[in-house]
């Protein structure tokens, strides 16, 4: 193994966590989320001998992975091939902390990929700023896309 490739291992092993966090915000299914994670591998190794150092390592992760994982999920919805599913989980918990983080996930998957990635970077307790790096696009317009997904979220809550 070559330094690069060292460097790179040690770098996915760091960031690890941050990578699954993106995929399990696009799918619960395991085995949809470890091929995203490895499609993310990919891109991140394509690109890591280039990456500059002008931003946190962190924040170029999540915006490869956020990227990867948005561009798989339209080439899905563009198939959209039917799916049959029994809609049956047998170790689904039933008390309420679960129903309504079940359902906020549900409601916030209904959101544009976008807006998804917004919102998880929102939920990993990052500043709007940090968010505004890693998605392209001003604080100040962080604060206004999370003020209409908060309003979005809350007229679904009326559906």
């Amino acid at each position: 193994m070559n330094v690069l490739e060292r460097q790179f291992a040690q770098t996915v092993k760091e960031h690890k966590s941050t990578i699954y966090t993106v995929c399990y915000m696009f799918s619960k299914d395991v085995d949809e989320v470890n091929d995203l994670f490895q499609e993310v591998l990919v891109n991140l190794w394509k690109g890591f001998e280039s990456f500059e150092h002008r931003s946190d390592i962190k924040t170029w992760i999540y915006r490869v992975a956020l990227n990867t994982c948005i561009s798989i999920d339209r080439k899905k919805k563009r198939a959209a091939s039917a799916k049959v599913s029994m809609d049956i989980n047998l170790f689904e918990d039933c008390d309420e902390d679960t129903r309504q983080v079940d359902m906020l996930h549900k409601r916030i998957s209904k959101l544009q990929p976008f807006d998804r990635a917004i919102v998880l970077l929102w939920l990993e307790n990052l500043s709007y700023e940090e968010i505004g790096q890693i998605v392209g696009i001003s604080t100040k317009n962080v604060s206004v896309r999370l003020y209409r997904i908060r309003e979005q979220l809350k007229q679904m809550s009326n559906d």
